[in-house]
């Protein structure tokens, strides 16, 4: 579906961007002129192309060493306990809203650390504990093509992003040279209130409405190996000729 999304984004930009070359180019009076901006239109869309390539590569470096970081204080508080006494502590929250999520699965450890570094608006420390936690989430989901109640449960928590301190957006202020950086902190605490309870209540809603996927929450709470019955499963499908 996204590659679909995708194709039709850049076609319509070459569309758009083509349409609006030409219509420059006939407000010209000569030939010359006109394909002088038709050359001055393509260097332009080269120059951005390298650009944004450049920008791109720079945006991954900088989000490994920033997952690499978090992915490493996670594993600490994993092995010294800390995750575990923290999702102890809110567990009748989480048990509320991720039912089908054991309280000792190491989900419930990452979504724990992404709620946090969301609450406190640190989207580029969000982010890696959010694809960790997603990567747990499915280990215990049996139909691995359809996401469970709990993934999509937090998805619209992750993405309504309750903010109470938006330290990043603060910093994006600062640097621009706003006169007071702050100011925002009010409307902020307002929007994603609403937001958080918005999206989790419609979650939580449709997942009622439409009922839940097979998950392994009784084989987790039993002790099984999950990748196996993955391996079992997958040896239990036809073979396609």
């Amino acid at each position: 579906m996204m590659n679909h999304v995708f194709i039709i984004l850049i076609a319509l930009g070459l569309i758009v961007g083509m349409f609006n070359a030409l219509s420059d180019a006939m407000k010209a009076d000569t030939l010359e002129q006109r394909l002088e901006i038709l050359k001055t239109r393509g260097k332009n869309i080269t120059d951005s192309v390298v650009n944004m390539a450049q920008t791109a590569v720079e945006l991954c470096l900088d989000y490994i060493a920033m997952m690499a970081l978090w992915l490493g204080i996670m594993k600490i508080a994993d092995e010294s306990g800390l995750v575990k006494s923290l999702v102890a502590l809110i567990r009748p929250i989480l048990v509320r809203l991720f039912p089908r999520v054991p309280a000792d699965h190491p989900a419930m450890g990452a979504m724990l650390m992404n709620i946090a570094a969301n609450m406190l608006g640190l989207d580029n420390a969000a982010t890696p504990m959010g694809l960790k936690a997603m990567k747990e989430l499915q280990t215990l989901n049996a139909e691995k093509e359809t996401a469970t109640n709990d993934m999509i449960m937090f998805l619209a928590i992750n993405t309504s992003s309750v903010t109470l301190i938006p330290f990043t957006v603060f910093l994006w202020r600062a640097n621009t040279g706003s006169v007071n950086p702050f100011a925002i902190l009010v409307p902020t605490l307002i929007a994603t209130s609403c937001s958080t309870i918005g999206g989790p209540a419609m979650a939580h809603f449709l997942g009622k409405f439409l009922g839940r996927t097979r998950d392994y929450y009784d084989e987790f709470k039993a002790g099984k190996d999950l990748s196996k019955l993955d391996d079992d499963k997958e040896e239990d499908q036809p073979v396609k000729l």
